[in-house]
């Protein structure tokens, strides 16, 4: 198996010793390159193949979340690794795979890789998807066939790099290659609608509701400052608030 290329840029190098440590103890992962600044960092995966980014946030030329905005389309897979917990929301509205917290333990490392290999492992077996509607339920493309899911099912779609993860009201999830945009518009307006860059709730599992964040079953979503005049219409138009 051809092993998983990886970047890691931080202008501390005690942390990128630590990274390089645990990486070491993952034989299908190889350090490529390792950097201090965002300058040296982008001339190095302009030029060469690189799977992952393992990147810190507050860095003295630019953040690592203007950093990784540079990035999108290039398909890179973006880990964030700060000292920094208030930054979580941001990064994965970059659709950030993962966001660990300095001090990172192996432990916590361990579960990073394996978020990873799941990630590669969707790209390696989906060579396409499609989202079909029809009255009630949408069918889509999950290993390789059509799963069947009622409307009345899902409970929020999340984004997942490429691909979205699709909730159901029993905590069971389908994972396909698709865009939250198509899926916003594959799944019907009466009955979805979407909060945030990275979320998709339905409306009838609503639980509650404030100014920064919506409940849907058992799950607390953020609502984006570019989603939330729409979505406070919706709810208002559905005598939410009322």
């Amino acid at each position: 198996m051809e092993k998983v290329k990886v970047v890691l840029l931080d202008d501390e190098p005690l942390a990128i010793d630590v990274l390089e440590s645990h990486i070491s103890k993952f034989p299908h992962m190889q350090v490529v390159g390792k950097f201090r600044n965002v300058n040296d960092a982008t001339s190095f995966i302009e030029s060469n193949p690189v799977d992952v980014l393992f990147l810190d946030i507050q860095m003295p030329q630019i953040t690592g979340l203007e950093f990784a905005k540079t990035l999108e389309g290039k398909g890179i897979a973006i880990v964030f690794v700060t000292a920094y917990p208030e930054y979580a929301v941001d990064a994965f509205s970059l659709e950030a795979l993962d966001y660990m917290v300095k001090p990172v333990s192996l432990d916590r490392f361990k579960k990073s890789v394996e978020r990873l290999e799941e990630f590669f492992k969707l790209h390696q077996s989906y060579d396409d998807s499609n989202v079909k509607m029809e009255e009630g339920h949408i069918f889509v493309k999950s290993d390789s066939k059509y799963v069947r899911l009622a409307y009345d099912d899902i409970v929020y779609v999340e984004a997942f790099a490429d691909y979205v993860k699709i909730y159901s009201h029993d905590d069971k999830r389908v994972i396909t290659l698709q865009t939250m945009k198509n899926m916003e518009n594959a799944l019907p307006s009466d009955k979805f609608i979407r909060v945030h860059r990275s979320y998709i709730v339905s409306l009838s599992k609503i639980v509650s509701l404030s100014g920064t964040e919506v409940t849907v079953g058992n799950k607390t979503i953020p609502i984006g400052k570019n989603y939330k005049d729409a979505f406070m219409a919706v709810m208002n138009q559905n005598n939410f608030l009322k």
